[in-house]
């Protein structure tokens, strides 16, 4: 080995990834975005660290709704919020409208926290004698409600990486120019880009959807068909959003920064891995511009909930217009060099 090359080659690269302003730019931007979309939703000095519901009362019939970091969402339907606690999107529901009782998930560790407060601040209290109520049904383990998220994640790197990041080494390495001069039209390629990485990515899903559920035995209400359709529909929703990406960028380093802009707030404000109830009402509005919010909003009723094709047809929707809107985007943008 000659570590006269190993330096010059070295410094070469180093000179060229800092001459590349947008591309280090982009490297000290991403990290500064990401810490301060965190700080925005979980550093606020009155952070509370549990989620109760409540339906009914005025929040002064025992101490229990005096107690800190305790947040205290009201309810105004006892059903849907009944969902919830089986989801573990509140940790406990309070009924408060009559004979006072309440609801747990037993899997929620959380839960078993909250009503050992709540008995210990009720054994002296007029209000005490709540009635303990289990949601109904099967319960939903947190690796349930998180299983349809960490399968659209996945999925979601695979299109913006597979694709747009494939599309700019081959731009930056000369094969699209190479195939510019061959009879092969913009379309046909994109196409075929398309079509390969869904093929890819639903047989890779597929694979873990089935390997996981055998390890796992995790709950699945719905139709493997709707869940097929879901996760087909957000691979192509995907992929068009990094076809926009790759359109025109020559730099890897660049399209890596771009990538991880749109996916890292994704994977963030989606619901991935915990539930934006409760949290700041700008967080949730963002969170309904992201597909990949859709993706994973339909992936949990149809597997939670056992969601047909008429109840998630909303999500479908949205999907496919940005599925349009993103597939007109990047092919008006797109040039071979």
């Amino acid at each position: 080995m000659s570590w006269q090359r190993f330096a010059a080659l070295l410094h070469a690269r180093n000179l060229e990834f800092i001459r590349d302003r947008s591309a280090l730019s982009w490297s000290i931007l991403l990290p500064v975005l990401l810490v301060l979309g965190f700080a925005f939703l979980f550093s606020n000095p009155d952070k509370d660290i549990y989620k109760v519901g409540v339906y009914g009362g005025d929040g002064t019939e025992t101490d229990f709704f005096a107690t800190e970091y305790i947040q205290f969402i009201p309810v105004t339907d006892l059903e849907p919020a009944i969902g919830k606690v089986k989801h573990h999107q509140l940790d406990m529901l309070i009924d408060m409208s009559s004979k006072p009782r309440y609801w747990l998930n037993s899997t929620s560790a959380n839960g078993y926290v909250l009503e050992r407060v709540l008995w210990g601040t009720t054994t002296t209290n007029a209000a005490s004698g709540f009635i303990k109520q289990t949601v109904s049904g099967r319960e939903i383990r947190y690796v349930d409600w998180a299983m349809p998220g960490i399968l659209a994640m996945n999925m979601m790197f695979g299109c913006l990486f597979g694709v747009g990041y494939v599309i700019v080494r081959y731009r930056k390495n000369g094969v699209l120019k190479r195939l510019k001069a061959t009879p092969l039209t913009a379309f046909e390629f994109l196409s075929a880009q398309v079509v390969s990485r869904i093929i890819l990515l639903i047989t890779v899903t597929t694979f873990v959807f089935v390997g996981t559920d055998f390890l796992i035995n995790f709950v699945m209400l719905g139709s493997y068909a709707t869940l097929l359709l879901v996760f087909s529909l957000g691979a192509l929703c995907l992929v068009c959003l990094g076809l926009i990406m790759a359109a025109r960028t020559a730099s890897e380093e660049l399209a890596g920064g771009i990538l991880n802009l749109v996916a890292w707030p994704m994977m963030i404000f989606s619901g991935v891995w915990f539930s934006l109830e409760g949290v700041h009402p700008a967080a949730q509005y963002f969170a309904q511009v992201l597909p990949l919010t859709h993706i994973i909003d339909a992936a949990r009723a149809v597997m939670n909930d056992g969601a047909s094709l008429i109840d998630i047809l909303p999500q479908l929707g949205i999907l496919t217009v940005m599925t349009v809107v993103f597939l007109a985007i990047g092919a008006s943008l797109f040039r071979w060099e």
